[in-house]
């Protein structure tokens, strides 16, 4: 029986319909990427399906007792306390077991022989399902889960008002994916997630028993994490099995076929017209009306969309000397006060005319301040950076522009570069921007039309170094794939920072990567710096874990039981289980199977608790 079914669902704003007609359903362990482009209802579908929204028309049913996760791109409202607040929120329940655990065992002492094998009873009762849900080990889990979305434990103390929007987002996450949901859904997940964050939440996904519905424009998360695409485009949802490189294939074919048949069918429309005019006078007018009456009857093959892309000619740009940007003894950092902190190190580089280079990293690293640094927008600690002979950079800042606000966006380009009005236009479009489009004011785009509107502006100035700080923040798939083909065929020099990854591997010729406050060069593709990666850092190291003496919160005993006899042979026993248990657990630190991790997490911890009391008691006997 599936989880959820969506019905004939319909959803307008105000005059404006933003998808009708739409029936899905998402079956047990599902594995779905929801992909279209920007403002096409993505969001409003997601919250439509979760319950945040009501449809026009159309029902959504959810099977009884349905649990469900939702991770919105922008946390709609800030919680108070601290972000580790929030994220403990995701064991309310057994945060209140302990209570009653901590309420049961004082029952026990303080209840008369009657009352206390009752109160017993109910201790043993609270235990099992304590031990049940995780409690010995659901602060272990808390710690895997936020380190692998990327909070550390000074960002889980910031109070949730101070934190940023990613930190935040990561936080609803890390609630999400802790609540253990029967359907997980997340709405562009990887956002804020570096390349470790994004390689973690693959592999949770992977391993995630539960279904999972996840839009994003990450072509390179949704390869490796659905098993099954929805396109939603012009108000329509389209499901194709496969990963995303498959639904390109077959949407491909689809469009093909659907073109030759429209094809054909406009041909047959444009003989019968013809007929019916050349003949509804006359002799064989009564056949001429016959065609009429089934032409007016013709089912309508619809015509296949067109992706609205940016397409560029590639434009031919001045040369320069053999080094565009090179330095050395550099040192890149900031000023506190009177004192220096330096971020980075950097080995003498020389950037190369027409070179393609990443800079990669962990959020935070310094990849924007390197850059600045680099282009002297920022003041280096040490060292020098040289600018080669006759380059002209374009620098693209993520999400800051430098657009003016208040001015259409024709006049945004006009002042960029001066250009025939009709030449103008005819660029523009090129953009997505057409018709009356060109007159909106700048301060009313979307960040999607804006980062499209900045990208005109650079290229139009001509540069021969572009210096691009992830350019496809907010760009939706179409305009990524129009985006790398325009790249690939720049004539100069590319440096940019992204965690695009499909970006990376289709247009870095070398990286310079950022870690442990030194800049290393690889000269190489992204497939082989990932692979190189891996081979040295060899398998994953265990997971970290709390003593079994020491559950999240302390869980008070009952007053000890009567020895049980062959305690020598049940403590031998159990020093047995708990050897093949630590190899079992290796084994799932290994393969990082998170939940295989804290389901042998948990029988470890219950396992070290009854060798500990074993011990104890065979203590007490010699």
């Amino acid at each position: 029986m599936p989880l959820l079914t969506a019905s004939k669902l319909a959803l307008l704003y105000a005059d404006l319909e933003v998808f009708s007609d739409i029936t899905v359903e998402v079956p047990e362990r599902a594995r779905i990427g929801l992909v279209g482009p920007n403002g096409g209802g993505k969001t409003s579908l997601v919250r439509v399906l979760v319950g945040e929204l009501t449809p026009n028309s159309g029902a959504v049913h959810r099977s009884a007792g349905l649990r469900i996760g939702y991770v919105a791109q922008t946390p709609s409202r800030v919680p108070a306390g601290t972000l580790e607040d929030e994220v403990m929120t995701a064991f309310a329940e057994l945060r209140a077991l302990e209570d009653e655990l901590a309420d049961s065992a004082l029952g026990i002492q303080q209840a008369d022989e009657a009352g206390r094998r009752r109160a017993e009873r109910r201790y043993s009762s609270l235990l099992q399902r304590y031990e049940a849900l995780g409690g010995y080990d659901y602060r272990n889990l808390m710690e895997r889960v936020t380190t692998g979305v990327g909070l550390t434990p000074e960002t889980l103390g910031t109070p949730a008002q101070a934190a940023s929007g990613g930190e935040r987002t990561r936080a609803a996450l890390a609630t999400a994916l802790l609540t253990n949901p029967d359907l997980l859904v997340l709405d562009e997940p990887t956002n804020y997630l570096d390349f470790d964050g994004l390689a973690w939440l693959e592999s949770f996904l992977e391993s995630f028993n539960h279904a999972y519905l996840v839009v994003s424009h990450d072509r390179y998360f949704l390869d490796k994490v659905v098993d099954r695409v929805w396109e939603l485009d012009r108000g329509r949802v389209r499901s194709f099995r496969g990963n995303f490189t498959r639904f390109q294939a077959l949407r491909a074919e689809q469009a093909r076929r659907q073109h030759r048949e429209f094809q054909r069918q406009q041909e047959y429309i444009q003989r019968e017209e013809a007929f019916i005019r050349r003949y509804r006078a006359g002799q064989r007018a009564r056949e001429a009306r016959g065609r009429a009456t089934r032409l007016a009857r013709l089912e309508r093959i619809e015509a296949p969309s067109r992706q609205r892309e940016v397409a560029l000619d590639a434009a031919s740009v001045e040369r320069t000397g053999r080094v565009v940007i090179s330095t050395k003894g550099l040192r890149v950092g900031f000023a506190d006060g009177a004192s220096e902190v330096q971020l980075l190190s950097v080995p003498d580089l020389a950037l190369e005319r027409q070179s393609r280079t990443a800079i990669v990293g962990k959020n935070g690293a310094g990849k924007s301040t390197l850059v600045q640094t680099l282009l002297g927008h920022s003041p280096a600690l040490a060292g020098v950076v040289t600018r080669g002979h006759n380059v002209r950079v374009g620098y693209q800042r993520q999400g800051q522009y430098d657009l003016p606000e208040s001015a259409s966006v024709l006049d945004a380009l006009l002042q960029a570069r001066n250009m025939d009005l009709a030449d103008a236009r005819s660029y523009l479009a090129a953009f997505l921007f057409t018709g009356d489009e060109v007159f909106a004011p700048v301060g009313s785009l979307s960040g999607g039309e804006r980062t499209r509107l900045a990208l005109a502006r650079l290229l139009a100035t001509r540069p021969n170094l572009l210096v691009l700080d992830e350019p496809t923040t907010h760009l939706d798939i179409p305009s990524r794939e129009a985006l790398e083909r325009v790249l690939l065929s720049f004539d100069g020099a590319i440096l940019f920072v992204s965690h695009d990854r499909k970006l990376i591997s289709m247009l870095a010729r070398q990286m310079w990567v950022i870690e442990e406050g030194a800049v290393k060069l690889f000269r190489g593709a992204f497939e082989e710096w990932v692979n190189s990666r891996q081979e040295a850092t060899g398998p994953p190291p265990r997971t970290r874990r709390r003593s079994a003496k020491q559950p999240a919160r302390p869980v008070p005993s009952p007053p000890e039981a009567d020895p049980a006899p062959d305690l020598e042979e049940t403590i031998a026993r159990l020093e047995a289980r708990l050897v093949e248990i630590e190899k079992e657990l290796e084994w799932a630190a290994q393969r990082q199977d998170v939940p295989e991790i804290a389901r042998v997490g948990e029988e470890h911890q219950r396992t070290q608790v009854l060798l500990d009391e074993a011990l104890s008691e065979w203590g007490t006997l010699i």
